[in-house]
């Protein structure tokens, strides 16, 4: 019953959080939400010990498929560390959805038990260890603790008014503010300092920011010219946040 409430109340939610956040949510190609997480806090002694008697840490190496888009949903997945990607694929062309650092659950959409199915795919961008819980003693907690589910919903729900706000920017904002609110999400949100060796390649930046590889090489190197970024090998820092900033929010 509380599964069923869950999707029902996550409209009703996202359009109240919408409108607290009109007036200073800014828009951003950033695919990671900054909702404070604390899902796990919310269960009691025995709920914990259900939840970890019915899940399993397994490790992933760099570039390992993680999940793939129309497999069977048999667990809920949550980033212990390292860092991931979410996409959905045609066979022709794909779309990186979002990026999914440590400390995140990676498939919470799958709760319902009408998605059975996986709707995306997702790969490990470096090592990374995930905990898989089974998906019905998740949902079971659901059911039976309000408090979770409601930090459930409201995970959801910040989970997409980012996506929201991704899409806007990927239809609307120029190249060199998309790209711009990648570096600051890496930045801000995956790494929390300026200076950080990035894992992921030029492909991958392309793919985040929806541009050919061709087109990021040129701007991060227009960006290192302009003094906005330092690039040596892997290594990114960000040298003017206010510049950066105003890229991305006029871009």
């Amino acid at each position: 019953m509380q599964i069923r409430l869950l999707y029902d109340f996550l409209y009703f939610r996202c359009s109240i959080d919408y409108k607290e956040m009109e007036n200073k949510y800014r828009f951003t190609g950033c695919t990671i939400s900054s909702h404070n997480f604390r899902c796990f806090e919310k269960l009691n002694k025995e709920e914990k010990q259900l939840l970890d008697d019915n899940s399993v840490n397994i490790q992933y190496k760099k570039k390992e498929i993680i999940c793939k888009q129309g497999g069977f949903v048999s667990h809920i997945m949550y980033v212990e560390k390292g860092l991931a990607k979410v996409f959905i694929d045609n066979g022709e062309h794909s779309l990186v959805l979002r990026i999914i650092p440590g400390g995140t659950f990676l498939g919470l959409a799958t709760v319902s038990e009408e998605h059975n199915n996986y709707q995306y795919s997702a790969q490990a961008y470096v090592d990374t260890e995930i905990r898989q819980i089974d998906v019905k003693i998740f949902r079971q907690l659901v059911d039976q603790n309000s408090e979770f589910a409601r930090e459930v919903i409201d995970i959801l729900s910040s989970n997409s008014i980012q996506i929201y706000g991704r899409f806007f920017c990927l239809t609307h904002k120029q190249a060199y503010g998309r790209l711009a609110d990648i570096l600051l999400c890496l930045s801000d949100h995956v790494f929390m300092k300026p200076e950080f060796d990035l894992p992921l390649s030029r492909k991958d930046l392309a793919d985040l920011s929806g541009m050919s590889s061709e087109t990021v090489i040129r701007m991060l190197k227009k960006f290192h010219e302009d003094k906005l970024i330092d690039i040596e090998g892997k290594t990114f820092k960000v040298l003017d946040y206010n510049r950066l900033r105003r890229v991305s929010e006029t871009g």
